[in-house]
């Protein structure tokens, strides 16, 4: 009986010590078990130092950001509406079938959901199709960073023969015949006229109104801390530190806007792309893309300036092991194009289990997007 007694009272006092303290399987530490959040329900300059390499310019995660033209919306109405029109109209194509939106669908968070693009007669372009989800952050546009700002990008996929495929000097003339455009143009610029750039300066205005909604990882740094579950916050610890995650994906969007070499670059094989080398010409951005934000980045799948991955297993498989190294054949050895993956991709010597809490705390950075129904088209 005494022996009972023994046997009960430990597992009672073991029980009463694990209610209180959780012994953290992940990264072998005894911890309290309400530490980590307790830690991140603060405000997040008291939260723990990120795991960072020297020189990253680091901006800390936080709550998505207004509309760069919130504060103008009602002094730029009539240029947004004349925007949303012109971006939900296939007449801007050649073929008359296809819109800025056949791409980039507000419904799929501003995307498409293929690996690659579709276009002009069924033509696959050669790259994903990037959200247009808090475009107006990027400096540099496209995934080689082609286009500087919203304007310069704007004309791009129209005049792209495996895109819109529309002769651009033609397009203003076309619209003009087009009668409901005519109210438009002259609400958001003074008069009828159609001109090039009047067309790429109401697109880019109008995709500058494209913002996230607030998911429930803001919804925990605006005070209601119980929107994100003991995985997520486990999650969010190690996407600050051991992930090494913050390197790249920093700051409200996730995002450094900078551009970076993870090993996808299929050097001088069926598949190769060379990312901004294509546009600099500079040997050491040979297979450097931009980075993504990760805002809505579990309903934006697949992934990579390819759509390589539709499963965020692979994707944390292969950072979990530091990417692909580039294999160097005899005659590549003193290539200057061959291509060095980024200093910041190391292996991580992450469990299943802290895999587990990163991709669910990408869970809670991802949210379906603002209805936006395509308008009734000028006639």
């Amino acid at each position: 009986m005494k022996r009972v007694f023994l046997a009960l009272s430990t597992l009672l006092f073991i029980l009463l010590f694990v209610s209180f303290r959780s012994f953290d399987f992940i990264t072998g530490d005894a911890l309290p078990v309400d530490s980590l959040r307790k830690i991140y329900s603060q405000s997040p300059d008291k939260w723990p130092v990120p795991t960072l390499d020297s020189g990253v310019k680091f901006v800390e995660l936080g709550v998505v950001p207004l509309s760069p033209i919130e504060d103008q919306k009602e002094q730029l109405k009539g240029v947004i509406t004349l925007g949303r029109n012109l971006f939900f109209d296939p007449r801007l194509s050649g073929s008359n079938q296809i819109s800025c939106s056949s791409c980039h669908a507000p419904d799929l968070n501003w995307q498409d959901g293929r690996e690659k693009a579709i276009g002009h007669d069924h033509g696959a372009g050669k790259r994903n199709t990037p959200s247009l989800e808090n475009v107006w952050f990027f400096k540099k546009l496209f995934w080689d960073g082609r286009a500087n700002g919203l304007e310069d990008q704007a004309a791009h996929p129209i005049s792209n023969p495996i895109e819109m495929h529309q002769d651009l000097k033609k397009l203003p003339a076309k619209l003009q015949k087009i009668k409901g455009y005519q109210p438009l143009f002259t609400e958001a610029f003074g008069d009828k006229k159609v001109t090039v750039e009047r067309i790429v300066s109401a697109l880019a205005t109008y995709q500058k109104t494209i913002v996230s909604r607030k998911s429930d990882f803001d919804h925990f740094l605006l005070g209601d801390k119980k929107r994100l579950t003991d995985q997520q916050i486990l999650g969010l610890h190690l996407f600050r530190t051991k992930a090494r995650c913050l390197n790249c994906h920093n700051g409200p969007l996730f995002s450094d806007g900078e551009f970076h070499n993870a090993g996808l670059t299929y050097f001088r094989r069926k598949y190769e792309d060379l990312g901004l080398y294509n546009i600099t010409k500079k040997p050491e951005d040979v297979g450097k893309f931009r980075t993504p934000g990760l805002r809505n980045v579990m309903r934006t799948a697949p992934w990579f300036h390819n759509g390589l991955f539709s499963d965020m297993d692979g994707v944390m498989n292969m950072y979990n092991v530091g990417m692909p190294v580039q294999r160097v054949r005899p005659e590549q050895v003193n290539d200057p194009l061959l291509p060095k993956n980024d200093r910041l991709l190391k292996p991580l010597g992450l469990s299943k289990p802290e895999k587990d809490a990163i991709i669910a705390f990408m869970e809670s950075i991802s949210v379906i997007p603002w209805k936006e129904r395509a308008p009734e088209l000028p006639k």
